[in-house]
């Protein structure tokens, strides 16, 4: 996951490793629910839409797995940049790593097929800067997979204004995620700027030569972890964001705390 702690770009370094490992796992830890069957669907659209053959493929912010399906994976030439040390040193699946920041390192124009930046912008302070960099490295038809918190759902205003040691605390007592907190683990701050919500990042994908072609707002797979984990405190959560949805605008629900994004660089 990258973090927007500073870095000295000038001192940025490559480290190589062998090639991805075709059966590394794609799903992360989603359980079943509306999360995994939309990264299901992305998958589809990809292996459909990009070409066969070899892929180039730029990773921004890389942890342990990867989100791609193993057959994708076992075609592509995977580069991975993280501005975190832990998180380049934990990467088992790329064949290049780089320390690096995705908002000002920059790459040959047209240099790949693909560009996944996953639970990777609200962290970061610049997303206009990162996505800019990740469209000119995109060949022409190539395509940028981002997935994202909903900042305007229950999850996403409870992460956007609570201290960075509740996150820590939910992921370790309610998730069950001893490790939280931790050099290279996550939770990682966020910074929500504007462009992460939906709207917004659709009108500036549009003004900037991208096109959508993938969108779909799910509810948060915290969700149905809870339930499964936590079930007095998942039908808490479930009867609050039930009296939230019946007292805001007909069709809205604060559950859908994430989506999936596609753009098409055109």
């Amino acid at each position: 996951m990258n973090k927007p702690a500073p870095i000295d770009f000038a001192t940025a370094t490559a480290i190589q490793f062998p090639a991805a490992a075709p059966y590394a796992e794609a799903l992360h830890d989603l359980v079943p629910g509306e999360a995994r069957d939309s990264l299901l669907a992305v998958h589809d659209v990809l292996c459909r839409e990009l070409p066969q053959g070899r892929l180039a493929i730029y990773e921004a912010g890389g942890g342990s797995c990867s989100v791609l399906p193993p057959d994708l994976l076992s075609r592509s030439k995977v580069t991975v940049v993280d501005i975190d040390e832990d998180q380049v040193r934990n990467n088992t699946y790329a064949d290049e790593a780089i320390l690096g920041d995705v908002q000002t390192y920059s790459f040959a124009r047209e240099t790949f097929d693909l560009v996944i930046c996953y639970n990777v912008i609200e962290h970061l302070p610049h997303v206009d800067a990162a996505l800019l960099n990740f469209r000119d490295a995109l060949r022409r038809g190539g395509m940028i997979l981002i997935g994202a918190p909903n900042p305007r759902s229950l999850s996403g205003v409870v992460t956007k204004y609570s201290p960075h040691w509740f996150h820590v605390w939910f992921y370790r007592h309610i998730r069950g995620i001893k490790d939280a907190g931790l050099p290279g683990e996550p939770p990682f701050p966020t910074f929500f700027h504007p462009l992460v919500t939906l709207p917004r990042l659709e009108a500036f994908a549009a003004a900037n030569g991208l096109e959508m072609i993938y969108r779909r707002e799910v509810e948060s797979p915290r969700y149905p972890e809870m339930r499964r984990r936590k079930p007095l405190v998942a039908a808490l959560v479930d009867a609050g964001a039930a009296v939230l949805n019946a007292v805001l605008p007909r069709g809205t629900d604060v559950r859908r705390g994430d989506y999936h994004v596609i753009l098409r660089r055109i």
